[in-house]
């Protein structure tokens, strides 16, 4: 059973013991109601965001998408000039949305003894991983975060491993999600002159996907942490769920002269919001734009949010499409594996957009 505030000034408490060790993750922290924030967690002022833009991504409607081909070149623009945007009327079910958000609350609801079982010492498989913050030892600060990450391989697979208490929901979400990819994705290769998606590009854009449930629990001093610190996705595409909380933040470019700024996305009853990954802006020479970008953590709220993560096979070698370098632009990014980013990128803390120095011709 979990100290009380009052028990942890008398007993020995080991912070990580009880994050890690025993499951309980920052929630469990959380529900301590601790008076300050533990020294673990502190960020460095550098990390914490301070510049607050007022420019704001788009928001596109798709409801005739089918017959207005301006909101297939806004999706572009979009993801040119903002690599993030959010979607309304897209076609996935507000109930399927709001089933996989039950669903995640359901799982970290649970005690901690089940939820440790698919921790990365527990877990049946490396496809299932319960964990808190994003890399525990190679952060010189935790991040306010717990997690579950499924990577999908196979609905057999997924139901004989994935938790009982979310595997449907996400199943259902993952499965409804993917005409909506389809849709993006054509309209992004066509921007590119990749007119053609046979069997060996549909591997490059969208050929493995992963599921995160997020939670972030009340912090007792929001200011002083991150739920999720600077980075890029690897992926190609991001689908991302929010609940109506908000706290996910988008660096964006200002004028001429001015810093970067950061803006806030704010939630939309049904939206999703979609943002490129490092992949494509690597298989686009970099048109589209992969985005730094953050999660703040709330005082008296608790967030959860539910990203897809639309990526390249592990085994595929990724660079850029030939048909833009067939034009006669030169390449920005060598080609290499796609598994040997993804490595690059869990073995370090969050540090913002470093992870595609990986991918830069020298």
């Amino acid at each position: 059973m979990a100290p009380t505030v009052e028990e942890s000034h008398i007993v020995s408490f080991d912070l990580n013991d009880f994050v890690f060790n025993q499951g309980h993750g920052v929630k469990g922290l959380s529900e301590l109601n601790l008076k300050a924030l533990p020294k673990q967690y502190i960020q460095p002022k550098e990390r914490l965001i301070n510049i607050i833009s007022q420019e704001s991504i788009p928001v596109i409607d798709m409801s005739n998408w089918e017959n207005d081909p301006k909101i297939a070149e806004s999706v572009c623009e979009a993801a040119e000039k903002f690599g993030f945007f959010q979607l309304v009327n897209h076609g996935v079910p507000l109930e399927v949305l709001q089933g996989v958000k039950d669903a995640t609350e359901r799982f970290f609801g649970l005690p901690a003894g089940i939820k440790k079982k698919f921790s990365k010492k527990f877990s049946p498989t490396t496809n299932v991983r319960f964990g808190t913050s994003f890399s525990p030892d190679s952060e010189k600060a935790l991040e306010w975060k717990d997690y579950l990450s499924m990577f999908y391989v196979s609905e057999e697979e997924a139901s004989a491993y994935w938790p009982p208490q979310c595997k449907d929901e996400c199943i259902e979400y993952m499965k409804r999600t993917e005409i909506l990819c389809r849709k993006l994705m054509t309209a992004l290769m066509e921007r590119l002159n990749v007119k053609e998606i046979d069997e060996k590009k549909e591997s490059l854009i969208m050929g493995s996907k992963r599921i995160n449930l997020n939670y972030y629990p009340k912090c007792p001093n929001p200011d002083l942490t991150v739920g999720i610190g600077r980075h890029s996705d690897v992926s190609s595409l991001t689908f991302l769920l929010q609940d109506q909380i908000g706290g996910l933040y988008v660096r964006v470019k200002e004028g001429k002269g001015e810093e970067d700024g950061w803006v806030h996305v704010p939630p939309i009853e049904g939206s999703l919001v979609i943002n490129v990954g490092d992949a494509l802006q690597i298989l686009s020479n970099g048109r589209y734009r992969s985005v730094e970008h953050c999660v703040i953590t709330s005082g008296n709220k608790n967030r959860i949010s539910i990203p897809i993560f639309v990526n390249p096979k592990p085994s595929d070698v990724i660079g850029p499409f030939p048909e833009i370098l067939a034009t006669g632009e030169k390449p920005i990014y060598r080609n290499f594996l796609y598994s040997d980013y993804v490595k690059h990128f869990f073995k370090k803390a969050h540090d913002g957009k470093k992870t595609v120095e990986f991918a830069e011709i020298k």
